[in-house]
């Protein structure tokens, strides 16, 4: 299974607009995980600024995952329902599991 989430980094400036008004200026990360089924164990993991979309990222989270791992199935959501997505997928012998965008 593949998802991402994104995470507000709070810094120093942000606190001082806070208490003190201005500007607001938000920090955003994108984490991208890549969780095994039956352990729920995370086999692949990357941090990307919040410009980088799912789809570009999925090849390397799958590269990640050791070459002898079977990987049975890929599930995403519909962000990574592309054409270089489902290759990345059949290339390690796994059926894909993504709904339409």
């Amino acid at each position: 299974m593949i998802d991402s989430t994104g995470i507000k980094a709070e810094g120093e400036g942000e606190w001082h607009a806070r208490m003190h008004g201005g500007a607001k200026r938000r920090l955003w990360r994108k984490l991208l995980l890549g969780v095994g089924e039956p352990t729920l164990e995370i086999r692949a993991v990357e941090v990307t600024g919040s410009h980088v979309g799912d789809a570009p990222m999925l090849p390397g989270l799958l590269d990640q995952i050791p070459a002898g791992a079977e990987i049975g199935s890929v599930t995403a959501d519909g962000a990574c329902d592309t054409r270089k997505c489902r290759e990345a997928v059949a290339g390690r012998g796994a059926h894909a599991v993504i709904p339409p965008r």
